[in-house]
């Protein structure tokens, strides 16, 4: 039986600490910030994003790993491995998927397989904890890269904006338009399901976009995942982005009560996602448990 490594980004929003008590491989995304290149959680941590983004003079950009970096993270973990499961952010988000898919093709064939499912943050996750159980039950690399990406698309994440004031800075939104619905609290919904990240509605107020997040996920229940809830195969995840933690366990009980059927994983969402939306915004996801 060969030895399989799982390795995946930080865009899963899984921190070193947790990778190392997973038993998992991380690559930590990279930023650039006014100009200097900073490491997620290596030279910048969480808190330290948020308070620098926070300026509103401040230019933020995301940059994907470097053929130099796959190379040495990979060549580290072959030498106790057979072979390597990769799981980057969706290739619908990122390029960064298509830079490993091609270096794996080209120097690492029947070694690394490059997982794309469509994937990011919470439901990125998902999917590195049910390779890390196949890896465990035996599987090899390529049936887990198969069995993954054939469920990849079979994962819904619903996204409260706090302010538009970030996504203006992406140019997503003019500021007029920022500044209107900031000032009637307005909060808009975006959601990603498979690879896109579309706007979903517009709520007036936290509570009310909420309940309407709340709302879509059992639309998604009832009707787009029918038969993976009938199967018992869907996971149910909260997210957040820089909150005080009473705001962040209020949120969890209000999905736990809304769905009382199901255990709430709960994490922050990963930094390539906040740092377009800004802190104070709130997720709900799901996603089908591959095995």
């Amino acid at each position: 039986m060969k030895k399989t490594a799982i390795a995946t980004d930080s865009n899963s929003g899984i921190m070193q600490e947790e990778a190392d008590q997973l038993g998992i491989f991380l690559m930590p995304m990279s930023f650039n910030v006014n100009g200097k290149d900073y490491i997620e959680n290596v030279d910048i941590t969480y808190k330290e994003f948020y308070k620098i983004i926070a300026d509103s003079k401040t230019t933020v950009s995301t940059t994907q790993p470097s053929p130099g970096q796959l190379t040495e993270l990979w060549n580290s973990i072959l030498k106790d491995y057979d072979e390597i499961v990769y799981i980057p952010m969706s290739s619908g988000l990122s390029s960064s998927c298509q830079t490993a898919k091609m270096l794996a093709a080209s120097e690492y064939e029947g070694k690394v397989f490059v997982v794309d499912n469509h994937r990011i943050s919470v439901t990125q996750f998902q999917s590195v904890i049910d390779a890390k159980e196949m890896a465990e039950n035996g599987q090899e690399g390529s049936e887990i890269c198969r069995k993954l990406e054939a469920d990849g698309g079979e994962s819904s994440i619903y996204i409260m904006v706090n302010k538009l004031t970030f996504l203006k800075r992406g140019g997503r939104v003019t500021a007029a338009g920022a500044l209107i619905a900031n000032v009637m609290n307005l909060k808009p919904i975006l959601q990603i399901q498979g690879e896109k990240l579309d706007a979903y509605a517009k709520s007036r107020g936290t509570k009310t976009a909420k309940k309407a997040m709340i709302e879509a996920m059992k639309k998604d229940f009832e009707v787009r995942f029918k038969d993976e809830i009938s199967a018992g195969q869907m996971t149910l995840h909260a997210s957040y982005s820089d909150m005080k933690l009473f705001e962040v366990e209020t949120w969890v009980n209000d999905i736990r009560e809304a769905f009382p059927e199901f255990e709430v994983h709960a994490a922050p969402l990963s930094l390539s996602i906040g740092c377009h939306i800004g802190p104070g915004s709130l997720a709900i996801a799901c996603a089908k448990r591959t095995i």
